[in-house]
């Protein structure tokens, strides 16, 4: 799996969240609302979620383990770092 595109929109709210990215996939398979979002720890993403009926959200797409998981979170804050400070 290649990750060929990183796409970031940081944002303004008030909150932890800081941006909404999308990342392209083997120029093939795009995935939105990736969140990057400040923790206690610092920064970290969030996979795109639904809530579900009871109440809980559940990650529609993730990785499906941990070194995977590490290799996006460090692609995405990277392009996060580097992206200019327009905030919608």
């Amino acid at each position: 799996m290649n990750i060929t595109d990183v796409r970031v929109r940081k944002i303004a709210k008030e909150g932890k969240m800081r941006a909404v990215v999308s990342i392209t996939i083997d120029d093939e398979f795009v995935v939105h609302d990736i969140k990057v979002i400040e923790g206690e720890k610092g920064l970290f993403i969030a996979m795109p979620s639904r809530k579900s009926s009871d109440g809980e959200y559940r990650d529609i797409a993730h990785p499906i383990n941990t070194e995977t998981r590490d290799k996006l979170q460090k692609l995405v804050l990277d392009a996060y770092e580097k992206a200019e400070d327009v905030i919608e």
